[in-house]
């Protein structure tokens, strides 16, 4: 099969990660893959040093009739089969150009985030399929009038080759200059304010009381860097939380944990649970969307309402308390996460879902 994956968004997160990954896979797999991306998007320079071809589409609103020409055009000169969507515009926009073609491709959209939807026109008309990364995710959009035969759930798959947990550990106690029985508290996401870093600073001082030598990192960067800074400067937290920024080593970072922790306020699936999980790293959670569907509480990590630092500080130091705990955890996540959530069991799916579609064609 020849797929074309588009994606209007320019950074660099867990849609994009999934999607890199499906990439790698399905080429495995023996298909071509290519990726449309706008000028400057992440996605399009990790493809490229991947090996994949890339083409450059300026995809400036959901109405735009040079980029659907433009869109037509790469369709075509790629040969897709399939034309697989990951966000709104690049939604709208290839799949109008996808449908102008005589013997067109099927069009799959991937929903990767557990926002409200704006357009069931891109969801129950457009595509031929609708793929979501959890059951959560699924049941929003029957919920929201979206056909339940126009929707399945393809977990998000992880590369588990790349989480093989090292007998040396990570490297960022070392790189930070702090000794290697400190106990590190970390997480690593787009520095957004729904991904709850406000929650782990409002829980820091709680956890520094009990534990004086902790230590806290966030690695990722984004629109709260600034607010971040100024309020770690404010609250005397500067040199006991360590803003990172974006990492390509996540790997080494998360192995360099004790507990990995992510109070988001919203969230489809949580990839960055499954790799920690892979990694041997305890996690917390918050009990919203889909991430009780990875991070199962009491046994593959602790959920915690969302918005709830003081709850979030008490669970924190539960675990770093409590390093028995800790293990078990870490053996039941990185079991569950292995049968789960592998790389292979979603391009599997998003296989046979292709395939499917051609047929029935």
């Amino acid at each position: 099969m020849r797929i074309l994956h588009t994606e209007s968004s320019k950074g660099w997160g867990g849609q994009e990660n999934r999607t890199m990954n499906e990439l790698v896979t399905m080429r495995e797999r023996g298909h071509e893959l290519a990726v449309v991306g706008r000028p400057g998007a992440r996605i399009l320079d990790r493809a490229k040093e991947a090996g994949f071809a890339t083409f450059t589409v300026d995809m400036r609103g959901a109405i735009d009739l040079p980029a659907i020409i433009k869109l037509r055009r790469v369709i075509c000169e790629f040969g897709a089969d399939v034309v697989n969507t990951h966000s709104g515009r690049d939604t709208q926009l290839a799949g109008m150009a996808a449908r102008t073609l005589g013997q067109r491709p099927r069009i799959v959209r991937t929903r990767h985030l557990a926002l409200p939807i704006t357009s069931k026109f891109t969801y129950s008309i457009l595509p031929d399929q609708v793929v979501t990364v959890s059951r959560f995710v699924e049941r929003y959009l029957v919920s929201a009038g979206v056909p339940q035969n126009k929707v399945c759930t393809i977990a998000t798959g992880v590369d588990f080759g790349r989480y093989q947990p090292s007998t040396a550990g990570g490297t960022l106690k070392a790189e930070l200059g702090l000794p290697p029985e400190t106990l590190l508290v970390g997480t690593v996401a787009i520095l957004r304010a729904k991904k709850g870093h406000a929650e782990i600073l409002d829980a820091a001082p709680a956890v520094l009381a009990r534990f004086p030598d902790a230590h806290f990192v966030f690695a990722g960067d984004g629109p709260q860097t600034d607010n971040l800074k100024a309020r770690i400067a404010a609250e005397g937290l500067d040199g006991r939380v360590h803003l990172l920024g974006l990492r390509r080593d996540v790997t080494n970072v998360l192995e360099s944990l004790d507990l990995f922790v992510l109070p988001t306020h919203q969230e489809a699936l949580g990839t960055a649970f499954i790799e920690a999980a892979a990694l041997g790293v305890p996690a917390i959670g918050t009990n919203i969307d889909g991430v009780p569907e990875i991070v199962q509480d009491g046994s593959t990590g602790l959920l915690v309402p969302p918005h709830d630092g003081k709850a979030l500080g008490e669970a924190i130091i539960s675990l770093l308390a409590d390093p028995d705990r800790r293990a078990e955890m870490s053996r039941t996540a990185s079991e569950f996460v292995r049968r789960q959530f592998s790389r292979e069991k979603m391009a599997a799916g998003m296989e046979a879902l292709y395939q499917r579609l051609l047929d029935a064609r």
